[in-house]
């Protein structure tokens, strides 16, 4: 019988659209899951008459396998994705192939590839995005680890993939926990979108007294154009479903936001390596603020705020709510890339900028026509340091930032929490301050902790202490934190 070409454990709903895309391009699959009545029930199901080899043990499934094996886990992240590659490594041999496709946390794959490797085999990390549809039809995926495993996987992962023209939305990412590391920035920047996009929705709602109807033809509209993406077009979806009773859904929907947390790892990351990922850390908090909702109904019967009631043009204020998503779209794909430059110094990255971009364009949750520019942007100066700095998005943030502003403006004077739209419109007026009050800043750590200060008139590097009391000594902190 013909072994496959690629195994897969777990059959959950990734998994099994997964496995149908890669049969449906002509790869044989074995596929395994710890709970074997899965197994059975989708061969005899909807894998009926394709080429899977269905498997009840991982044994099995690795015999099942062509050379260099390439066994793929699409499991729950952490102590389960453990479990399965103590349990593959005996069925292996030098130059085998152990995928992680789950949302691992990258320093994870980072142990992860450095064990494996050490037991002689090879080990990817792959970011894999776009939810159920992507999987069966077409994700953009994100592979890392050892590149040695490259050249063997690359033709069953580009021809699943979504395809941009002809171009597959997976290239290589970069070694060890890399394709984990921009999968996780990939989900981040997804957090800060659809929260931007949620606030639009909210001031519109609540300011305007827009219906759903109303908000539908609005997002209808913004999708054909700037702003034109997978996450606007599903909500002009979303804003036009109606229940049963042909009210719109989504108003029936509570309030209170799950999350996976990998929008919390890139916040956490951000911190770690010193970036300021102002609007998806405001975008994980607004989350977490949306969770207290037994303490927010206290709380909007105990405290008052300004009347919601705007006054202006409606259709000038529409305007300027699409300025300002493209505004803070554009900052949180800046700080995102910055957060990714960072990390690919630590660890010794190369990172494809351009590439990644691509990557993102096609199949993915934050696909959409704006990564097209960042892909330009970077071919044209691969060694650009922050997207601001290409003139392209220099002119279009520019030009979004007067409607942007009136929209933070009017937000704050309504009282419509805006945390995101904000956050990022000022992390813009920071990035372009030559001058920040970081001086007072530092003066301030001096006076308590001895912690020195630059200045201005002297080379960096260069430290100072000053006895502002005149009571405390010489002495200086022995450390200093930039």
């Amino acid at each position: 019988m013909k072994k496959a070409d690629i195994g897969l454990i777990g059959l959950a709903v990734m998994g099994e659209n997964l496995v149908l895309n890669m049969e449906s391009k002509g790869f044989t699959v074995a596929v395994y899951n710890r709970t074997t009545d899965k197994v059975d029930k989708f061969v005899n199901g909807r894998g009926a008459g394709k080429n899977f080899i269905g498997c009840h043990t991982i044994a099995d499934l690795c015999a099942n396998l062509e050379r260099p094996r390439k066994v793929m886990m699409l499991v729950k992240a952490g102590q389960p994705v453990d479990d399965f590659i103590e349990q593959i490594i005996p069925y292996l041999e030098p130059g085998d192939i152990i995928i992680d496709g789950g949302n691992s946390h990258f320093p994870d794959t980072i142990r992860r590839t450095s064990y494996v490797e050490s037991k002689g085999l090879l080990f990817v990390g792959s970011g894999v995005s776009g939810g159920e549809e992507g999987a069966l039809l077409g994700p953009s995926m994100m592979p890392g680890g050892s590149p040695a495993a490259w050249p063997a996987i690359k033709t069953i992962f580009q021809a699943v993939a979504a395809k941009v023209g002809d171009e597959p939305c997976c290239e290589w990412v970069g070694e060890n926990g890399a394709g984990h590391f921009v999968k996780m920035v990939h989900n981040g920047i997804e957090y800060g979108d659809m929260q931007i996009i949620c606030e639009a929705y909210q001031m519109m709602k609540e300011l305007l007294g827009m219906n759903a109807d109303e908000m539908h033809q609005v997002f209808t509209d913004w999708n054909k154009g700037d702003l034109d993406s997978y996450l606007v077009e599903i909500t002009r979806d979303i804003l036009g479903y109606r229940d049963e009773n042909g009210e719109a859904l989504v108003e029936k929907i509570l309030d209170t936001a799950g999350q996976k947390g990998t929008g919390k790892w890139t916040g956490v990351s951000a911190l770690d390596l010193g970036i300021p990922l102002t609007l998806i850390g405001e975008s994980v908090f607004a989350r977490c603020l949306s969770a207290q909702k037994d303490l927010r109904v206290k709380a909007s019967k105990f405290l008052s705020g300004p009347e919601k009631q705007f006054r202006g043009d409606r259709n000038q204020f529409i305007s300027d709510l699409k300025d300002a998503l493209l505004g803070a779209k554009i900052i949180s794909y800046a700080q995102g890339y910055d957060l990714m430059g960072e990390a690919a110094k630590e660890y010794k990255w190369t990172l494809n900028n351009g590439g990644i971009a691509l990557m993102w364009r096609g199949g993915c949750i934050i696909r959409s026509a704006f990564l097209g520019k960042i892909k330009e942007a970077f071919d044209k100066n691969p060694k650009l340091e922050h997207l601001l700095l290409d003139e392209y998005f220099k002119a279009t943030i520019e030009k979004a930032q007067t409607g942007w502003r009136r929209v933070v403006a009017s937000a704050i004077m309504h009282g419509v929490p805006a945390p995101c739209l904000a956050a990022a419109l000022t992390y813009f007026d920071g990035f372009r301050s030559e001058r920040l009050p970081a001086n007072l800043l530092q003066a301030q750590r001096d006076y308590f902790g001895a912690h020195t200060y630059e200045r201005i008139d002297k080379p960096r590097g260069e430290f100072f202490h000053t006895n502002w009391t005149g009571r405390g000594g010489d002495t200086s902190s022995s450390t200093y934190s930039v």
